[in-house]
């Protein structure tokens, strides 16, 4: 799993988000299509109940709404994809993206007790 971003590197820029997860493994390109989440290369589709969240990092356009957006770094159950899925949000983002999104689990493992 992927640190969360420190302090230091939470001002890095879209691109440099996406490379970053790139060289952490995190090389297949996700979109968005009827049902769930396309790789770009295969064209396999995978159900966002299939894929594990193990990070977001969101952007917010200083003077532009338009320029916010949300990467995902998403990994399969059984650790055989990891990819990410960039996607828009407020007034214009895609309702297919959103509803995706909702079905994504996002839960965090805890440490356990000692």
């Amino acid at each position: 799993m992927l640190e969360p971003l420190s302090p230091t590197t939470s001002m890095e820029t879209l691109l440099e988000a996406i490379d970053r997860l790139e060289r952490a493994g995190y090389s297949a390109q996700l979109r968005a299509c009827p049902g769930g989440f396309r790789e770009v290369r295969s064209g396999r589709i995978h159900l966002p109940e299939a894929l594990i969240v193990d990070e977001i990092v969101r952007f917010e356009g200083e003077s532009d709404p338009g320029d916010e957006a949300v990467v995902f770094a998403l990994r399969t159950r059984d650790g055989s994809l990891r990819g990410t899925f960039v996607s828009t949000y407020g007034p214009g983002s895609d309702p297919q993206s959103g509803e995706l999104i909702k079905r994504l689990d996002t839960a965090r493992p805890t440490p356990e007790s000692d």
